[in-house]
């Protein structure tokens, strides 16, 4: 883990983000074909082939390339020009023994189509215009399918067909109206509070909101005719990325890192594409000096922890290789989506942005408390280590009401840009750090998808976030599809569960009860494990548990949990290689025997620790429920009273 940065480091200057753009063409492109057509990177071949991970290499790194060339407005970069456009001329020519994928020959195409439709109008002069007719008929002819697909998931691929579309109309090819409509119809569909828009029907918030939902729009009303076309909806999608920005720069840690949370984490700095998005369309609410900032952190966060690797190329992971973390299908051009965290250096060296004064993130300037309505979380980061949590009750990758597995990148209690979730195969099956979970005499834990949100609130300097479920069981179904979601398979019931998360600086104090147990489920067959933050590294981390108290340490970071209900047992669960931060892992838990109606305390944490020296003493942590208010005294001797979310009464004002 690299040290902590400041914000007294400068931010790359515009020259410096082309030397990192040019760094990763390079390493790509000496993976082309004879042709140019297909860039497929050494690495583990995806689920989809290599003809579909050569697509995806050429298309994603067309669209840094993209960005590069119309950043120079086509001056210099002419040997980005000749070698994409000899790519372009071979993978829409059908002799040719590298060309593309169709769109209708595999729907990955799909998603690839976009990124050269967007990049052809982005570069039409150098690129497009200097095509021959044969091939731009060919152009046309590969993107035609799209008109009229209804196949395309209610998701963010909206925005694929949407682009593609206003290309082939921009110039003479086929399109439908209707088409972008009914697209246009999903996307406000899919728009949440505050600027907030979730990826399909499911709770699906995540970082595809920023990188797709926001992206997006802003760069498609600047295609060729794109502005006809949304008429006077760009106001409202603006003002929605707005919003949604000043939640987003919360969500940043010091040292840049964006939070562990969702699918496609192995895009990485993809991360930092809203915050362009918003330089590019000028929202008035966070300056371009913070935006860039922004932008800034979470790309020199992965550059400082060894991103791209020595020869200059993207693997699946994290910081370093681990498969694990993508999706089943990614091969290894599916990396390069990371690019779009870099569309700022498609502005030229004269826009104002280059020139604007840094301003510090929210988490350099001060302590951060926050809800954030449509997902469910309220937010606590701390300056004094840099570290961003969430506490998370109304996220799950699932329908409200649905009895599925709890997804560990979307359904645990708490995310972090310190921590990771555990994201292996027993992971999924056994929800374990930043849980609450009944476990059986076989060591089975139960899963909370779909929670039921019971809301999130910020009380001075205390904030609130809370839920029911249904605890259950599952027997995991033998073929699992990993798009994001928990798994499925036979359902038992164990019984209902209610969850506060009370959130101040580095602290979670979190209230578990078990409601009621399912009819002939025995209470002394059980335990009730509360699960804190996962630490992992490339060596062991240290872990001590004595009595009510455990801990994790590792390089400066401590994650601890402390039972404040008498009779809880402290210990340490450590895992091999089941976390994208290193091969070991350990989970402070505490378990308890089950007690039906009772409160259950108990002292979550997560800091940076240097010489040795926290931000207070866990042992002096004390809980008193009375009614429906939790008084609570904290580490560093703070006492509080915070009125509890009741689920049995009516909610309407706790969701204000």
């Amino acid at each position: 883990m690299a040290p902590q940065r400041t914000s007294s480091t400068a931010d790359w200057s515009r020259r410096e983000w082309l030397a990192f753009a040019d760094r990763l063409l390079a390493g790509a492109m000496a993976h082309a074909s004879e042709n140019n057509a297909r860039i497929t990177p050494p690495g583990v071949e995806g689920g989809y082939g290599t003809a579909v991970d050569g697509l995806e290499g050429f298309a994603r790194t067309f669209l840094l390339a993209g960005f590069r060339i119309a950043g120079e407005r086509g001056e210099g970069v002419d040997h980005l020009i000749d070698f994409y456009s000899r790519g372009i001329v071979a993978g829409v020519d059908p002799d040719a023994p590298d060309r593309w994928v169709r769109l209708d020959e595999h729907p990955q195409a799909k998603v690839e189509a976009a990124s050269l439709a967007l990049i052809l109008d982005m570069t039409r002069p150098w690129i497009w215009d200097r095509l021959d007719a044969l091939t731009q008929q060919r152009v046309i002819d590969y993107f035609s399918p799209v008109v009229g697909d209804t196949t395309y998931p209610k998701t963010n691929w909206l925005w694929f067909r949407i682009v593609v579309q206003t290309f082939l109309r921009s110039v003479g090819g086929p399109w439908s109206a209707q088409d972008i409509a009914d697209d246009l119809d999903l996307h406000d569909a899919l728009v949440r509070e505050d600027g907030w828009l979730s990826d399909g029907v499911e709770r699906s918030y995540d970082h595809y909101i920023g990188w797709a939902l926001h992206l997006y729009p802003v760069l498609w009303v600047r295609m060729q005719g794109g502005a006809e076309l949304a008429g006077d909806r760009t106001t409202t999608d603006v003002a929605a990325l707005d919003r949604f920005l000043r939640d987003a720069v919360v969500l940043v840690g010091a040292d840049g890192s964006p939070l562990l949370q969702g699918r496609s984490l192995i895009y990485r700095f993809a991360a930092a594409a809203p915050f362009w998005a918003g330089v590019i369309a000028g929202v008035p609410s966070s300056s371009p000096g913070l935006l860039r900032h922004a932008a800034d952190r979470v790309v020199r966060h992965f550059v400082d922890n060894g991103v791209p690797d020595d020869d200059d190329l993207l693997s699946m992971g994290w910081h370093g290789e681990w498969r694990k973390l993508a999706q089943s299908y990614s091969g290894s051009g599916s990396p390069y989506w990371a690019v779009k965290g870099l569309v700022g250096i498609s502005l030229p060296a004269d826009h104002p942005v280059w020139a604007a004064p840094s301003e510090p993130l929210p988490v350099e300037s001060g302590d951060v408390l926050a809800r954030i309505a449509a997902p469910g979380w309220v937010v606590s980061a701390t300056q004094s280590d840099g570290i961003v949590r969430i506490a998370n009750h109304g996220t799950d990758h699932a329908l409200e009401g649905a009895l599925v597995g709890d997804s560990p990148i979307y359904a645990r209690i708490g995310y972090s840009t310190a921590a990771a979730p555990l994201a292996n195969g027993q992971a999924w099956r056994e929800p374990l750090e930043q849980s609450v979970a009944l476990v059986d005499a076989a060591g089975r834990a139960t899963h909370r998808a779909a929670m039921t949100l019971l809301g999130t609130r910020v009380d001075d300097d205390v904030a609130i976030a809370s839920s029911t479920s249904t605890a259950h069981w599952i027997a995991p179904a033998d073929t699992q599809v990993r798009h994001g979601s928990g798994i499925t398979g036979e359902v038992a019931l164990a019984g209902s569960l209610t969850v506060h998360s009370l959130v101040r600086g580095p602290w979670e104090v979190r209230l578990s009860a078990i409601d009621a147990l399912e009819s002939g489920i025995d209470p002394a067959g059980l335990r009730l494990r509360i699960g804190g933050w996962a630490l992992a590294g490339a060596d062991a981390p240290v872990i001590a548990a004595a009595d009510d108290t455990a801990t994790a340490t590792h390089v400066g970071r401590a994650s601890g949990i402390r039972a404040l209900t008498a009779g809880g047992t402290a210990s340490v669960v450590v895992r091999a290689d089941a976390s994208p931060l290193g091969a070991h892992a350990a989970v402070p838990v505490v378990d308890h025997a089950v007690a039906v109606g009772a409160w259950t305390a108990t002292l979550v944490w997560l800091e940076g620790v240097v010489d040795g020296t926290s931000s207070g003493d866990p042992s002096t942590a004390l809980v008193d429920v009375a009614g429906h208010t939790a008084f609570v005294t904290w580490p560093d001797g703070r006492a509080t009273a915070t009125r509890l979310l009741d689920h049995r009464q009516a909610l309407s004002a706790d969701r204000q």
